[in-house]
C-alpha cells in the first residue's frame, strides 16, 4: 500500500464571505509528479499558498509523514522542507545563481560564496539540474532563471516541490528539459506538484491528478485511467467540444491589409526592441505570433496601433502609413483598427469605471458639444453583454468587479463593436479558464470568417499552431521568419524562438 507524504483534510479557507476553499481533500506521495486542474478560482492558488506559508487555514488538517503540520508563514513551510516556485520569479537582477541562491538563507551574510557554489554544483548533479554558480541572473533566459529558483528550494532542504504554472513562458525544448529535471527528482523521491491548465502537459508528465471546482475537490485520479475530455467535465461541470478547427481562408477575403515594412523600435534606454521588421497580415487569416516573452511582441503591437514611436520603418494600413500617428490620429484617418493588449486593466480598460462607461471611452470625442449623451454607449453595453455572455449584475457594475474572463470579454466586444478591418490581440486568454478561453477562439475565427486581418500573439504553441493560419516567430527583436501552419512543428518554433534559423534546423526537427 502507497503511504501519502502530505495529507490536507477539509480544509477551508475564506475571504470575508468568499469561500476560496471548502471541506478540500488532498494528498501527495513520494517519488510522484501530481498536478492539479480547475478553472480561475477553483481555489488552486489558495490551496498551494496555504501549504507553502502564504495563508493559514480557517480549518481542517495537514500531516506530514502523518504528524500535524502547523503552517503560519513561509519559514514553517522551508522547514517542513516544502518550497515553492511562482509564475513570476522572485529573483534579484544583478546577482550571480549563489548569491539568489543564498539569499534570504538564515545564516546568508555567514555563508561562504565558494562552499554555497560547490553545494549547489552538488544538488544540479544529483537532479540533473544545469545551473552556473557565477552568472549573473540578467544574462540568463527564462529558463535558467526558473532553473535557479528550484535550486533555491533544494538549497533550503525541501523534498517537496510546489510548481506554479511552470510551462508559461518556455519554449518546447526548455519544456523538455524542465520535465527531466522533474523526473529526476520523482526518482530521487521528491514530491512533485504542479499547477497548471496545459491539458496536454498533464498527461506528459502526472503521476496523478487532482481536480479542484469552486473551491471544492472534485476527484483524484490515475492520469493513465483518465481521459481529458472527463478531466474538462469534472473541472467545469460539463462536456466541451476542444476541438481547434482551422478554417480555410477565403480566397475572395484574402486583400492585404496590412504590411509593416522595416520597423525598427528602441526602448526609451535605447536598446531596439524591434529590428528592422516586415511582414504582411491579409484579410481573412490569423496570423500566430510566437516568441519568448520579452522578445518585442509589446513594443511591436503598441508600435501599430500608435501608442510607441517608431524609431524607423513603415507601418501601411488600408494603403495609409500611420508610423507616425498617434491613436486619435488613426481614428480620425477613419482606419479601422482595434488592438487588445495584454494588460487588460492597465492599458486596456479603466477597472474602476463601470462597463458602459468604459465603452463610452472610445467613442465620447464624437459626440461634440459639452454635454455626453451616455444613451449610445449604454445600449452598446447592453449589446455586448448579451452577445458576449458577460456575467455581471449589470453595465453600470465596475469593470475591476468581474472576473478576468468577463474582463476580456468586455474589452473585445468594445473593440470588435468599431468592426474593425484588423484585430491586434495579445495573449487575449492569458489568466482565462478553459471556458473563456475557448470562447475567445469562436471570437477570433469568426472574425477572421468575416474578412478581418486577425493578429494573435500567444503563449501556448499548441494553439497557436491549431488557430493561425501562418505562424510568425520572432527572438530578441527579430522576424525569423513567416511560415504556413501546418508547414512547421512545435519544435521548429521553438528553436526558431531561441534565434536559430529554420533553414539550418528544419532537417533535425522535422
Amino acid at each position: 500500500m502507497t503511504v501519502d507524504y502530505l495529507q490536507m483534510t477539509d480544509i477551508h479557507k475564506s475571504f470575508g464571505s468568499v469561500a476560496a476553499n471548502s471541506g478540500v481533500n488532498f494528498s501527495v506521495r513520494r517519488g510522484e509528479i501530481h498536478a492539479i486542474l480547475g478553472e480561475n478560482g477553483s481555489g488552486k492558488s489558495t490551496l498551494m499558498s496555504m501549504l507553502s506559508g502564504i495563508y493559514t487555514p480557517d480549518s481542517g488538517a495537514i500531516l506530514l509523514d502523518g504528524r500535524p503540520l502547523n503552517i503560519t508563514s513561509p519559514d514553517d513551510a522551508i522547514a517542513a522542507g516544502i518550497g515553492m516556485v511562482h509564475q513570476h520569479f522572485k529573483l534579484v537582477d544583478v546577482f550571480t545563481a549563489t548569491e539568489n541562491v543564498v539569499l534570504g538563507h538564515r545564516d546568508s551574510f555567514m555563508v561562504k560564496r565558494r562552499a554555497a557554489a560547490e553545494r549547489i554544483t552538488s544538488i544540479c548533479r544529483k537532479y540533473g539540474l544545469k545551473v552556473d554558480p557565477n552568472k549573473k541572473v540578467y544574462a540568463m533566459s527564462v529558463s535558467e532563471k526558473q532553473t535557479v529558483e528550484i535550486v533555491k528550494v533544494l538549497y533550503r532542504g525541501a523534498s517537496l516541490l510546489i510548481l506554479d504554472e511552470p510551462t508559461a513562458v518556455l519554449t518546447p525544448q526548455e519544456i523538455s528539459s524542465l520535465f527531466d529535471i522533474l523526473r529526476n527528482m520523482k526518482q530521487e523521491g521528491c514530491a512533485v506538484i504542479i499547477i497548471t491548465h496545459k491539458m496536454n502537459e498533464v498527461m506528459e508528465i502526472s503521476d496523478r491528478v487532482t481536480v479542484l471546482r469552486k473551491g471544492e475537490s472534485v476527484a483524484t485520479v490515475n492520469t493513465s485511467e483518465a481521459k481529458v475530455s472527463d478531466l474538462i467535465e469534472m473541472m467545469v461541470g460539463r462536456q466541451m467540444e476542444l476541438d481547434l478547427k482551422r478554417q480555410p481562408v477565403s480566397p475572395d477575403r484574402r486583400r492585404l491589409l496590412l504590411k509593416v515594412e522595416k520597423l525598427t523600435v528602441h526602448s526609451r534606454e535605447g536598446a531596439a526592441r524591434v529590428a528592422d521588421m516586415s511582414f504582411e497580415v491579409f484579410g481573412g487569416e490569423i496570423l500566430g505570433i510566437a516568441g519568448i516573452s520579452g522578445s518585442g511582441q509589446k513594443e511591436l503591437c503598441e508600435s501599430i496601433a500608435g501608442l510607441n514611436r517608431a524609431s524607423a520603418g513603415h507601418i501601411y494600413l488600408e494603403g495609409h502609413d500611420i508610423v507616425k500617428l498617434s491613436p486619435r490620429e488613426i481614428v480620425r484617418r477613419g482606419v479601422r483598427m482595434s488592438f487588445v493588449p495584454e494588460d487588460r486593466l492597465g492599458m486596456g480598460l479603466v477597472g474602476g469605471m463601470s462597463i458602459s462607461d468604459n465603452i463610452l471611452l472610445k467613442s465620447y470625442r464624437n459626440d461634440g458639444g459639452f454635454i455626453l449623451n451616455r444613451r449610445p454607449s449604454k445600449e452598446i453595453s447592453q449589446e455586448i453583454v448579451r452577445e458576449y455572455d458577460i456575467q455581471t449584475p449589470s453595465i453600470a457594475h465596475q469593470v475591476k468587479k468581474l472576473s478576468g474572463g468577463n474582463i476580456q470579454k468586455v474589452l473585445l466586444g468594445r473593440e470588435l463593436n468599431l468592426a474593425p478591418l484588423v484585430l491586434i490581440t495579445a495573449y487575449p486568454v492569458r489568466g482565462l479558464d478553459i471556458g473563456a478561453s475557448y470562447l475567445i477562439y469562436d471570437i477570433l475565427n469568426r472574425q477572421k470568417e468575416a474578412g478581418v486581418g486577425v493578429v494573435f500573439i500567444g503563449e501556448d504553441l499548441d494553439v497557436l499552431l491549431a488557430l493561425s493560419d501562418r505562424i510568425m516567430v520572432i527572438s530578441q527583436g527579430v522576424n525569423m521568419g513567416v511560415y504556413p501552419a501546418e508547414e512547421v512543428t512545435k519544435d521548429m518554433v521553438g528553436m526558431m524562438m531561441m534565434g536559430k534559423t529554420l533553414e539550418a534546423d528544419d532537417a533535425q526537427y522535422s
